[in-house]
């Protein structure tokens, strides 16, 4: 095996501390031993300790991305999903060109094809050992999808099914290929979402994917029809590469500001769209995530929940100049979509107001500065409290998605009146509360 990756070229740069280097390494020893260890009792328990440990490793992956079958085959097909290079992202964008490069990917994919056919049976055998043979027909424990992000597993499966029928280098080309054309490669071809990883401080890696994000739709809403409309109608002008702008959903709490902008993802996921959650206190690396994505074939959505932000708080002039007046310009595969309680963003006090006397010699300037933030979103849109009768309807559509709940209209109003009297007021997300307490039983 360790012979096998040293030939490798295009994909040679393979994570040195990952499943397949540590099995390599102790395929190598195995090698020099001659594969027996009657007179090398250490050296045996040694090298068992290290393919338990690999095995564990893969498991723990077969559980994130809920694998089965053939754990090692899709532990391979993931290392080809996930590798970047310039000749993977090149098909990314372009699938199979001509040049020389093709004939180099062949032969490393060749190597794969052993690889993934690789026979462990001489190992287990040496090391009495046979949970190597385990994890070729593993039987994973049924889990919801929440807790996984099922969408990677299905790619990675199938591409390990399609790997393990191609019984030539060259075949094994076009499977591969045909991947990252239709899928992309890396974390940003498998994955719908990002956040900045708690290793950006020291620069080893800047983002994460986020692996459970959900399934909502922007039909699960209900109301804001018109706002949900002008919010697609942007978010399709920006996938299908034509002229949109940065977005500002604002207004009042529980109105599902945020629930938009996470169905808008999932409806537009298999049309190349990602996102990336970023908080203020981490604008600063703004700069630095778009220098990571402008050049990667995707749309992506830089998402900023909840965003406001006192008097003391200078954040805002870090994305004031990456949404428009820095030198480099914004690229057009980013939009931002932010949403916000408040419409200009900037607490205002009344020592703004005009005809009011403070220490600032150029007030008026000082207001102007907190107002150009949300005056670089190209469009704003409105979300407020529903009246009564709204909220009634709310309630009532979410309720009959439920067989279980059987109340009557009648009921469900006067229910629903007495739980925004003791709870925080009529919204969305007090008539889904509601609901959500009908369902548990609770009411």
């Amino acid at each position: 095996m360790h012979r096998l990756i040293n030939q490798l070229v295009v994909y040679r740069r393979l994570p040195q501390d990952g499943i397949l280097a540590e099995l390599a390494d102790v395929c190598a020893k195995a090698d020099r031993l001659g594969y027996d260890f009657a007179t090398a009792e250490e050296e045996r328990e040694e090298l068992k300790g290290q393919v338990l440990s690999a095995l564990n490793r893969l498991l723990d992956l077969a559980t994130g991305y809920g694998f089965d079958g053939n754990l090692w085959q899709s532990y391979v097909a993931f290392l080809l999903a996930t590798t970047e290079t310039p000749f993977t992202l090149v098909c990314e964008k372009h699938g199979a060109g001509e040049g020389s490069v093709n004939l180099l990917a062949q032969n490393d994919l060749d190597i794969f094809r052993q690889l993934l056919h690789y026979d462990f049976t001489p190992l287990e055998r040496a090391l009495k050992l046979t949970t190597l043979s385990a994890v070729s027909h593993y039987q994973a424990v049924a889990k919801a999808e929440r807790i996984y992000n099922k969408s990677v597993s299905d790619k990675v499966q199938e591409l390990s099914r399609l790997l393990a029928e191609a019984e030539t280098g060259d075949a094994m080309f076009n499977v591969v290929t045909d991947f990252y054309r239709r899928y992309g490669v890396g974390m940003f071809g498998l994955n719908k979402a990002f956040r900045l990883s708690p290793k950006a401080e020291d620069g080893t890696e800047l983002l994460e994917a986020i692996t459970t994000t959900g399934d909502i739709k922007l039909s699960d809403l209900v109301g804001y029809e018109s706002q949900k409309k002008r919010l697609r109608a942007n978010t399709e002008a920006f996938v299908e590469g034509r002229r949109a702008n940065n977005v500002l959903l604002y207004g009042d709490a529980g109105t599902g500001k945020s629930t938009s902008i996470k169905a808008i993802l999932d409806e537009y996921y298999d049309r190349g769209l990602r996102m990336i959650e970023v908080y203020k206190h981490e604008f600063r690396y703004l700069s630095r995530i778009i220098a990571a994505i402008k050049n990667r074939n995707y749309r992506f959505i830089i998402y900023m929940d909840d965003l406001s932000f006192e008097e003391f708080e200078i954040e805002y002039k870090y994305l004031k100049a990456v949404i428009e007046g820095g030198l480099e310009v914004k690229p057009d595969n980013v939009l931002i979509y932010a949403t916000s309680n408040r419409r200009h963003l900037i607490r205002e006090t009344w020592q703004d107001r005009p005809d009011m006397l403070t220490e600032d010699m150029h007030q008026t300037d000082t207001v102007q500065e907190k107002l150009s933030l949300a005056g670089r979103f190209g469009l704003s849109i409105g979300y407020f409290l529903p009246k009564q009768q709204e909220y009634f309807d709310i309630v009532k559509t979410l309720a009959r998605r439920h067989s279980e709940i059987t109340l009557t209209d009648e009921e469900l109003e006067a229910g629903a009146r007495r739980w925004e009297m003791s709870h925080s007021g009529i919204s969305g997300r007090t008539a889904q509360q509601y609901v959500n307490s009908l369902l548990s039983g609770g009411v």
